[in-house]
């Protein structure tokens, strides 16, 4: 196992006792996985962001901490927050997948639908003669109605 993803569990496992939220000290976390204060820094970017349904807040110095919160809870909840809010009006084939990839990992979709997503907003698929601005808000519009059809299909 690598040391982001040891980092990653750990975190995770501490929010698992039911808390929405932790607060850890930087240099303490990294002095325990024997590594630099940049790869918890690391972690936090790339597994804790508002993608993934976190909010982390840092204080630097000697009595410095990291607090991470869990501000998505629920599937439907997420699915909400990424068709209003994370998408907007333009989508690039890369953070389309990585969305696409997370709904796999939370077992929103299963793999099947995860390829026939990915797809349908894939570079190949947009190959058409239009300006690549129209290609992403295209890509755009085509998850948010695949999103959609996911809530409603996960409300009944």
């Amino acid at each position: 196992m690598r040391i982001s993803d040891s980092i990653e569990s750990f975190i995770k496992e501490l929010m698992t006792d039911g808390s929405s939220e932790v607060e850890l000290r930087r240099n303490e976390l990294a002095e325990y996985f024997g590594c630099a204060p940049s790869q918890i820094n690391y972690v936090l970017a790339t597994r804790f962001s508002p993608d993934q349904g976190y909010l982390t807040e840092s204080r630097r110095g000697g009595g410095g901490y990291i607090r991470i919160v869990r501000v998505v809870q629920s599937g439907s909840q997420w699915l909400l927050y990424l068709v209003n809010q994370r998408i907007g009006d333009s989508l690039t084939e890369d953070e389309a997948l990585r969305l696409i990839t997370q709904l796999r990992d939370r077992q929103m979709i299963t793999t099947d639908e995860a390829y026939i997503m990915a797809g349908a907003v894939s570079a190949k698929a947009m190959a058409v003669p239009i300006p690549g601005e129209l290609k992403d808000a295209l890509r755009a519009r085509t998850l948010k109605s695949m999103l959609t059809a996911v809530a409603g299909r996960n409300r009944s």
